[in-house]
């Protein structure tokens, strides 16, 4: 049994039509192919288990690794997969009780190194099958450091993208076998392993081999790359495909497909495609054909084999009439599960394309020239008091929903300059997807050009919903703001893309459910030049104002679970709570973790009764100030490196209210900044915490009429190295 789950598509703006790029194709490369290893600095241990330790732990003893996180039993399956006779007689082998030589890899990483077993993820092994097409991206979920031959201890690692940081999930070897045949994927070559040995780790990460049964292609598409995806309907797809199909080949994207299917069986019709099934894109060409060109799309099948019967296929007649350097280049004929397929076939044959890379690539095309994509980030929580809720403390009792603004800059803005993404964060292995989404407004009297941040209540909307359909969402605009898109699905990220005007812009994150949920917003503007631009990138409005009751039962249970039911929080607490919390975003983390003398000092700082613990109402104190320190920081680092050089340093103080001077900002780069003279979020924390905390005594001082010796500027000295 295989099938692919099918979501309510994405209620984009764009239309669509089908034709294929006209590029070269892809050459498969080997294993020793160069990539992008990625970012890693806030690589995140899966179960808290460090592979290069438990590796050297298993060599030390002489012992092969054996995960009691996921250990071979039934449990790792689950119970819904097969009948339970069958899952009765699932045995578990390593590679060395199977083969006598076994290898990690053999002859270069391929697609057709891929054949789908028992477990219906097609979905997974789909976009596994494009992930092999870019190097680049491989190399990153496939670390090198492992294999059976040096330092071999029945114990692997891989890695996947999770809501904005890469996750490296260990696993022993130990693979289930059902009567003597691969339960999980199949090595096409007998003694390779690293397919089955990542679907191991990927089914880990969901939970069990059940959770990989059924799922959907885009997600698997995020997970391998960290990028962001957009999926069109070949139903009713955009005039301008061509020319993002042709974009996505040229920048190396990664692309799969699916039919539609409303049972979970496959049925393979008799042309040979297969319903509600998953598929890679694998190429695009345009060849010469009948004294005109054609436009043909390659395709395969995770399952390995079975293919299209029709036009274009490996035994069609359309072949004969194709000029022999471009029929021996294209033609394999081997039932592989590859085969070619004209435009027309396959938008009447498949359901939905997918295209995912780093950055929105796939939306480069016509006359532009030295244009670069700049992305924002946000990680919140978004609740439904923030919709209809109304803020004691805001003027007027506004709504305190989340708002993130963005800013089109005066370019020419054909054929799309705005891409954003919002991803639902599950916290639970079965958690189900809530019908999420985001409304963009702008306020019709504000100038484009103008650099000014907007009025508290310019853009603000409440959300009201039927308590009869509650998915029914009527949004409404105060004062003179201008709702132009709502985009809403139930999937676990929606995307979409937009044309729009220059100008400022806010984002507005929401469900359609009375739940809340903690959310990864991501909003990329296109620029032009491939220099950095004067105007800052797009930064939220302000850092999110959640309700009181919900701040405090947040605050609170993050305490608890931190002081471990304790009365206080003692700074080894606090430091674990830090790093594992507020540096869980990829960017932030870049400068350095929290370290304990760090967190030494931002207790003392912040304990008033001086006894070495912070109480949750001090500890509430502190979380409002660090998030607030957190959207500073990400506002001010415009090259999103993770660090504040000199000048970046400067504007987030202003941003924050305090007032520096030349000779100040020089001795805060010397206390708290690197070799290369540059903040990290965790020290750039602890420089503002001083410096308010030191700032408000000072002022306090003066305004009791104490005779201070000292200039401020040698009292703010004096507390920066004490």
């Amino acid at each position: 049994m295989d099938w692919l789950s099918h979501r309510e598509p994405p209620r984009t703006v764009e239309k669509c039509t089908m034709l294929a790029p006209g590029s070269a194709l892809p050459l498969d490369q080997g294993w020793q192919a160069a990539g992008d290893t990625g970012s890693f600095q806030n690589l995140k241990k899966f179960n808290n288990q460090d592979f290069t330790q438990l590796r050297a732990l298993c060599l030390s003893q002489g012992l092969l690794f054996e995960d009691s996180t996921f250990p071979a039993h039934l449990s790792s399956i689950g119970h819904s997969v097969l009948p339970e006779e069958l899952l009765r007689r699932i045995q578990w082998k390593r590679p060395t009780d199977l083969q006598r030589n076994p290898h990690l890899v053999v002859d270069g990483v391929s697609r057709f190194d891929i054949m789908q077993g028992e477990i219906g993820d097609c979905w997974m092994l789909a976009a596994l099958g494009s992930l092999t097409l870019q190097k680049k991206f491989l190399e990153n979920v496939l670390p090198r450091d492992q294999g059976f031959q040096d330092q071999y201890a029945g114990i692997f690692h891989f890695r996947f993208w999770q809501c904005g940081a890469w996750v490296d999930v260990v696993i022993d070897d130990r693979l289930p076998l059902l009567d003597g045949s691969f339960l999980s994927v199949h090595p096409r070559t007998s003694n390779e392993f690293w397919p089955a040995l990542l679907e191991k780790a990927y089914a880990k990460l969901r939970g069990s081999y059940q959770h990989l049964h059924g799922g959907y292609l885009s997600d698997a598409l995020v997970d391998f790359t960290g990028g962001v995806q957009v999926q069109f309907s070949l139903k009713d797809p955009p005039p301008d495909l061509e020319e993002i199909l042709k974009a996505a080949d040229r920048s190396q994207c990664l692309m799969g497909c699916s039919t539609s299917g409303q049972s979970k069986r496959n049925i393979e019709l008799r042309n040979g495609i297969v319903q509600g099934h998953a598929y890679t894109v694998t190429g695009a060409v345009k060849i010469p054909y009948q004294n005109g060109w054609k436009h043909i799309i390659r395709i395969w099948n995770p399952w390995g084999h079975g293919e299209w019967k029709g036009p274009w296929s490996d035994n069609s007649p359309q072949w004969d009439h194709v000029e022999p350097q471009y029929r021996e280049a294209l033609l394999r004929n081997k039932d592989d599960g590859e085969f070619w397929m004209s435009c027309e076939s396959f938008q009447e044959q498949f359901s939905w394309l997918y295209i995912c890379n780093s950055t929105p690539t796939f939306l480069d095309f016509g006359e532009q020239h030295c244009t670069r994509w700049c992305m924002d980030r946000h990680s919140s929580l978004w609740s439904p008091a923030l919709a209809t809720g109304r803020s004691s403390s805001s003027p007027g009792g506004v709504s305190s929903h989340p708002q993130y603004l963005f800013k089109v800059p005066d370019d020419d803005p054909k054929p799309y300059n705005v891409l954003i993404s919002l991803m639902q964060k599950h916290t639970e292995e079965d958690a189900k997807n809530l019908k999420i989404g985001f409304v963009i407004i702008k306020e019709c009297g504000m100038s484009p050009t103008s650099e000014k941040t907007p009025k508290k209540g310019w853009h603000h909307l409440s959300l009201c919903c039927s308590a009869q359909d509650p998915t029914h969402n009527a949004w409404q605009p105060q004062d003179h703001s201008e709702v132009l898109e709502q985009v809403f699905s139930l999937a676990r990220d929606v995307t979409s893309y937009f044309t729009l005007s220059p100008g400022t812009y806010a984002v507005l994150p929401a469900a359609a459910e009375e739940q809340q949920f903690q959310f990864l917003l991501r909003i990329f503007t296109k620029h032009r030049g491939n220099q950095e631009s004067s105007n800052p990138p797009p930064s939220p409005v302000l850092p999110m104002a959640l309700p009181r009751q919900n701040e405090d039962s947040s605050c609170k249970a993050l305490f608890l679970r931190y002081a471990k039911q304790d009365s206080g929080l003692d700074a080894l607490q606090l430091q674990q709570l830090l790093n594992e919390v507020i540096l869980q975003d990829e960017v932030t983390s870049l400068g350095g973790r929290f370290s304990f003398d760090s967190c030494r000092g931002i207790l003392a700082l912040m304990d008033l009764h001086s006894n070495g613990r912070l109480t949750l109402q001090e500890f509430r104190s502190l979380w409002r100030s660090l998030t607030e320190y957190l959207d500073v920081f990400s506002r001010a680092d415009r090259t999103h490196s993770g660090f504040l050089d000199v000048s970046e340093l400067k504007r987030a103080i202003q941003m924050a209210g305090l007032a520096v001077d030349e000779q100040l900002l020089r001795l805060l780069v010397l206390r708290y900044g690197d070799t290369a003279g540059r903040v990290g979020f965790s020290d750039f924390c602890c420089c503002l915490l001083r410096l308010h905390t030191m700032t408000y005594a000072f002022q306090n001082l003066a305004e009791g009429g104490s005779q201070i010796s000292m200039t401020s500027m040698e009292w703010l000295t004096l507390v920066m190295y004490t």
